[in-house]
């Protein structure tokens, strides 16, 4: 199993093959959690959150990756893991991109987000009926 610190270690290098521009207005930074995150609107214990980005009034704008979540609910392949962390990384940075613009309508994660979220529900709904 991946340690934390190795964790910590490959976001910083996904971070760091990001043009400078994304981190603007990102006052909050990139914060790695320790911490597993399941999803307050799961139907199970099997909704883990990878990664959020939030817009606060106190801890600004900023992008916090659930080291733990990934544990839980990803392979413990290390190149798995690699492109996972690359892949929640650049979809948190792409929020706080369309937050900047002032998108949050139709075509943007927010949607593509909550289309997950629908699909995970009709999964669960398949499952209890097939019993």
């Amino acid at each position: 199993m991946m340690t934390f610190d190795e964790f910590a270690d490959i976001v910083d290098d996904e971070m760091d093959l990001l043009p400078d521009y994304v981190y603007d207005d990102l006052n909050g930074g990139v914060v790695v959690d320790e911490r597993p995150c399941l999803h307050p609107e799961r139907l199970a214990d099997d909704l883990y959150i990878l990664g959020t980005y939030t817009s606060d009034s106190v801890l600004g704008k900023q992008i916090r990756i659930y080291y733990g979540s990934f544990v839980a609910a990803v392979s413990h392949d290390p190149a798995v893991i690699r492109r996972q962390i690359r892949e929640t990384l650049r979809h948190e940075f792409l929020h706080h991109m369309e937050t900047r613009a002032g998108m949050f309508g139709k075509g943007t994660l927010i949607e593509e987000d909550r289309e997950r979220m629908r699909r995970y529900y009709q999964s669960h709904r398949e499952r209890e009926s097939s019993c």
